[in-house]
C-alpha cells in the first residue's frame, strides 16, 4: 500500500477509535466491535472512489483546457484567414480597376487593320461605286463607251454647228470601282511600304479591251487598269504615283471622277521622289518623273504621243500643313521633244502651281479648296491634256510654244454630321504662239469652264449617296462652242 494511503488510513482509524470510545462511555449498552480488516477495506474503497472522482475531474479539466486552446487557435486562424481574404479582395479589386483602365485605354486606340504575314502587314481597301448620269449636249452626240460619257471631260464636248442637233444620253456605270492593296514591312530597322491601286475607269472602250467583247448590251465587262504602284523606303518613293506637281488635296468632293477637270493638275505616272521634312509643318519633295511629250501638228488638233523624250521631267514641291489649313507650291521644268524624219526638235517647258485648303471649323469638316497653275509646255499636266504641250510647225521644223492658265475653287460645307454640300468652279485658258496662223489652230481648244453643285448624304459611316448638277462649256480658237448639262447620282460603299 502506498505511504499516502497508509497515512490516510491511520488518521481514519484514530478518528474512529476516538469516536468509538466516546460512544461507549455514553451508551449504557455494549456495542459490537467491527474487525480492523473490515474497517480498513471500507476506508480503502472510499479512498479509491474519491481518487477516481478526482482523476475524472482532472481529465475533464484537461479536456476543457485543450478545447479552449483549440478554440483560441481556431479563432486566431480564422482572424488570419479573414485578414488574408480581405487582402485578396483588395488585390482583386485593384487588379479589376487596373484591368478596366487598360481596357478603356485599349478601346480608345485604333484597332489594328489588315492581316499579318511574318513581319509584313497587308491591308485591302477601296470602294464600290455606281454612277447614273443624264447628260444633255447642245452640240451633238458623244460616242458610247468613251470617257466623255463616263465623266466630265471638256475636250470631248461636241461644238455646235449648223447641222448638229442637241442630244440627251442616260448611262449607268460601275467602272469607277476601286481596289487597293497596302503593304508594310519592318526590314533591318527600316519601314518599307508598298501600295497598289487599280480601277476599271481608264479603259476607253470595253469592246476594244475585253476578249470576246463587252458592252452595255450584254456583260458590261471592263478591263482592270493600273492607277498607282509604288514602294517607299525611308524618304524615297519609287514607282507610279500622283505627279509631284499636283496638290491632290484640292480635288473637290464630287460624284464625278475628277470634279474640276479643266482647272486641275491631274497626272499619275512613274517617278523617283525624295521627300524630307523641314520642320514646322513643312515638307520638301524633289522628283524626276517620266517624260512624255504630247504635241499637235499645225492644221490638226489631234494629239500625238511622241515617245522620243530624252530628259526626265524635274519637279519640286514645298508643302506646308497646320491646324488651320494646308499650302502647296510646286514648280516643274521639262524638255518637249518631237522627232520627225529621224531629226529631233525640242523646246522648253516650265510651270508653277499653287494649291491651298483652308479649314472653316475646328473639327475640319468644312473647308475651302483652291488651285492655280500657269506654265508653258505643260498641256498634258493640266486638264487631262486639254491643250498640247507644243505645236509642231512643218514649215520651219520647229515647235511653237503653248501657254496655259488654269484654276479651280471649291467650298466643302458640312450641314450636319451626315449631310454636306459642295460648290465647284473651274476654268482653263490656252494661248498659242503668235507664229501660228489662226487657220492652222482653228480647231484647237481655247478655253473651258464649268460649275457644279452637289449634295452628299451618308446614312452610315461607310456609305455615300450623292446627287450633282453640272454645267460645262468648251470653246475653240475659231470661236465655236459646245456645252453640257448633266445630272448625276452616285452611290459608294467605302471599305
Amino acid at each position: 500500500m502506498p505511504d499516502r494511503k497508509r497515512a490516510a488510513l491511520a488518521w481514519l482509524m484514530a478518528a474512529t477509535a476516538l469516536a468509538s470510545t466516546s460512544v461507549a462511555h455514553a451508551s449504557t449498552k455494549p456495542v459490537a466491535k467491527s474487525t480492523a480488516a473490515q474497517r480498513e477495506a471500507a476506508l480503502v474503497a472510499r479512498l479509491e472512489k474519491l481518487e477516481a472522482e478526482i482523476a475524472q475531474l482532472r481529465g475533464q479539466a484537461a479536456n476543457a483546457k485543450a478545447e479552449t486552446v483549440a478554440v483560441a487557435q481556431a479563432a486566431s486562424a480564422a482572424d488570419a484567414h479573414a485578414a488574408s481574404a480581405t487582402q485578396l479582395a483588395q488585390s482583386v479589386a485593384k487588379e479589376s480597376r487596373e484591368t478596366s483602365t487598360r481596357l478603356a485605354v485599349a478601346e480608345k486606340k485604333p484597332q489594328p487593320e489588315g492581316m499579318r504575314v511574318g513581319s509584313t502587314t497587308v491591308k485591302i481597301g477601296g470602294f464600290l461605286k455606281l454612277n447614273a448620269d443624264s447628260s444633255h449636249y447642245d452640240g451633238g452626240a458623244v460616242a458610247s463607251n468613251t470617257l466623255g460619257r463616263d465623266f466630265y471631260l471638256p475636250q470631248t464636248l461636241p461644238v455646235a454647228s449648223a447641222t448638229s442637233k442637241p442630244t440627251t444620253d442616260t448611262d449607268f456605270s460601275a467602272k469607277q470601282t476601286r481596289l487597293w492593296l497596302n503593304i508594310e514591312s519592318q526590314v533591318a530597322g527600316h519601314v518599307v511600304k508598298g501600295y497598289l491601286e487599280t480601277d476599271f475607269q481608264t479603259t476607253a472602250s470595253a469592246a476594244q479591251n475585253v476578249a470576246g467583247g463587252g458592252s452595255q448590251r450584254t456583260t458590261n465587262g471592263y478591263t482592270l487598269a493600273l492607277r498607282r504602284a509604288f514602294v517607299q523606303f525611308d524618304k524615297w518613293t519609287f514607282g507610279q504615283d500622283w505627279t509631284t506637281f499636283q496638290y491632290t488635296a484640292a480635288l473637290p468632293e464630287s460624284t464625278d471622277f475628277v470634279g474640276a477637270t479643266e482647272g486641275t493638275v491631274f497626272i499619275r505616272q512613274p517617278l523617283i521622289r525624295y521627300s524630307t521634312p523641314l520642320g514646322k509643318g513643312m515638307t520638301l519633295h524633289l522628283a524626276a518623273e517620266n517624260p512624255e511629250s504630247a504635241t499637235a501638228t499645225a492644221g490638226s488638233a489631234t494629239l500625238v504621243e511622241n515617245g522620243t523624250d530624252h530628259v526626265p521631267d524635274a519637279v519640286v514641291r514645298l508643302a506646308y500643313a497646320s491646324a488651320k489649313g494646308e499650302l502647296s507650291v510646286a514648280g516643274i521644268g521639262r524638255q518637249i521633244r518631237a522627232e520627225v524624219s529621224g531629226a529631233g526638235v525640242t523646246t522648253k517647258g516650265y510651270g508653277i502651281s499653287t494649291g491651298a485648303k483652308y479649314f472653316l471649323n475646328a473639327n475640319k469638316t468644312s473647308d475651302l479648296r483652291l488651285m492655280a497653275t500657269y506654265g508653258q509646255g505643260i498641256g498634258r499636266y493640266v486638264g487631262l491634256n486639254f491643250s498640247p504641250d507644243a505645236v509642231y510647225m512643218p514649215t520651219s521644223n520647229s515647235l511653237a510654244n503653248v501657254k496655259t492658265f488654269a484654276a479651280l475653287a471649291a467650298a466643302h460645307v458640312a450641314i450636319s454630321p451626315t449631310v454636306r454640300v459642295n460648290l465647284i468652279g473651274s476654268m482653263q485658258a490656252v494661248s498659242y504662239d503668235s507664229s501660228l496662223s489662226a487657220a492652222s489652230i482653228a480647231a484647237y481648244n481655247k478655253k473651258a469652264w464649268s460649275g457644279a453643285i452637289n449634295l452628299f448624304y451618308s446614312p452610315v459611316k461607310m456609305i455615300d449617296l450623292g446627287i450633282e448638277y453640272r454645267h460645262g462649256e468648251r470653246e475653240l480658237v475659231s470661236g465655236a462652242k459646245g456645252s453640257l448639262d448633266r445630272f448625276e447620282f452616285a452611290a459608294k460603299y467605302n471599305f
